[in-house]
């Protein structure tokens, strides 16, 4: 148990997840770090003050409850969730299959409920807290190639909607971050070899827009704010 704060990081992995945990570490929280596997959480979690790694799979329920449990446990009460988890499932209609459309919307959404469910009461016995979704463009319009990525973030961004709506009276400020531009991975950069530095979107920039959202006052809360490079067409 720890006397700081605790901030549960939920997807990280070598991108926005790790320097989500960097940043709310470097703020003064404990953090715990979430992923399906520790390959990139562990290491990351030795690095950092206060940290931890947990193994989940967000897409169920029983594994939701036996971390977060072992998280209040070890570390003490969520006072933030960040909730990066994403599944990029790539295909038009004719290319995908019932099976990905139901996957990405476990991830994305049904993932976001079972963990919010899961933090907020703890949120609301001590008086507050902060949820934040790492969101994408995908939820405002269903390209030709996301018939399965775009609804299931469409549902992720209604889903963080009608939690702000409700739990904002509470004290509780639920915020979407839309994610718009390729993020900067050692993949994105071997795809694209040709891109100049300012085409990517620094890992480190969203982190930065996330820890402010949880830094705002009552009176002047944010929902739903975009994260772009400055060179990307909108």
């Amino acid at each position: 148990m720890t006397a700081k704060r605790v901030c549960v990081v939920v997807g990280v992995g070598p991108g926005n997840g790790a320097a989500l945990a960097r940043r709310f570490a470097k703020g003064g929280y404990a953090v715990a770090l979430v992923a399906r596997t520790t390959e990139t959480s562990a290491p990351l979690a030795k690095s950092l003050e206060d940290a931890r790694a947990y193994r989940c799979d967000v897409t169920d329920a029983a594994s939701v409850a036996s971390t977060f449990d072992a998280i209040g446990r070890e570390m003490g009460p969520a006072s933030t969730l960040v909730y990066n988890a994403g599944s990029g499932t790539w295909g038009t209609v004719e290319e995908i299959d019932p099976a990905m459309l139901e996957g990405a919307f476990r991830v994305n959404t049904l993932g976001l409920l079972l963990c919010a469910q899961k933090v907020i009461p703890q949120m609301k016995a001590h008086g507050g807290g902060n949820l934040v979704v790492i969101g994408a463009t995908a939820s405002r319009r269903g390209a030709a190639r996301t018939a399965a990525f775009a609804p299931a973030k469409a549902a992720q961004k209604s889903l963080a909607e009608s939690m702000a709506r409700h739990l904002w009276p509470q004290k509780i400020h639920v915020s979407l971050i839309i994610v718009d531009g390729v993020v900067d991975l050692p993949r994105t950069r071997a795809f694209m070899k040709d891109k100049p530095d300012d085409f990517f979107i620094a890992p480190d920039a969203v982190a930065e827009t996330a820890f402010h959202l949880t830094t705002q006052h009552p009176s002047g809360w944010s929902f739903e704010v975009e994260a772009r490079p400055f060179k990307e067409t909108w």
